[in-house]
């Protein structure tokens, strides 16, 4: 499955480069709504409030009234994720509040799942050379991606796997990682990072492995009329 994602900062639409050079940026949402209404899902991100420089939450009703959508960015406590779901998340992405103190905080993992329903999380597994990195990817911890998936397994609905050393570069996701990844967990995985074809798109499908896609889709270089699964 194809998921689009779309990427807030500074109230518009941007691509940004491993996750620090903007690229791109749109402020004609209503089009880009139109183009993803299909979809079963989008990914939603607020990039400043992940990197903690202000967010985007009014806009992210826009996108919320219209799509089904699951949001993350910036969501460090169960008042904030609460407060994202109450405005139209179907689901939460969250990823830094899970390490403390240079570890998986599995306590914090629990509370959320416990509180608010494990169907409704998705786990942020993000990935610098093999290290998770954390606080918008400006923090890289010790912890390696198949600990951190391993431990938080019982209190999700679903992993998102950001490759960070392929982000933004269109030059693929690594195969093999998905198949690792694949072979770690039960739950739905997504993962993300330089992926630019449909068949990218239907190989990871294939390992039953569900593709982000923002930067290809925004550039022109993917269609996004077959994608719809």
């Amino acid at each position: 499955m194809l998921i689009p994602s779309i990427d807030l900062m500074g109230g518009k639409i941007v691509q940004l480069v491993q996750g620090e050079k903007k690229a791109l940026e749109f402020d004609d949402f209503e089009a880009w709504m139109d183009r993803f209404a299909q979809f079963p899902i989008v990914q939603l991100i607020d990039l400043d409030a992940a990197i903690g420089t202000g967010n985007n939450r009014a806009l992210l009703k826009q996108f919320t009234g219209r799509l089904r959508c699951q949001v993350g960015g910036g969501i460090r406590s169960l008042g904030d994720a609460a407060a994202v779901l109450a405005s139209g998340a179907a689901r939460i992405i969250v990823g830094s509040i899970l390490v403390k103190s240079s570890a998986v905080d599995i306590d914090t993992a629990q509370q959320f799942a416990d509180e608010l329903g494990s169907e409704q999380l998705t786990f942020a597994v993000d990935s610098k050379n093999g290290n998770v990195a954390i606080k918008g990817w400006r923090e890289i911890t010790a912890i390696g991606t198949s600990e951190m998936m391993q431990d938080l397994e019982p209190y999700c609905s679903a992993f998102l796997y950001t490759n960070i050393d392929t982000e933004g570069l269109l030059q693929g996701f690594p195969v093999d990682v998905a198949k690792r990844l694949r072979a770690l967990t039960s739950r739905q995985l997504i993962v993300a990072g330089g992926i630019r074809s449909q068949r990218e798109v239907d190989e990871l499908d294939a390992l039953e492995v569900d593709a982000v896609v923002g930067m290809a889709i925004y550039t022109g270089q993917m269609s996004l009329k077959a994608s719809r699964k």
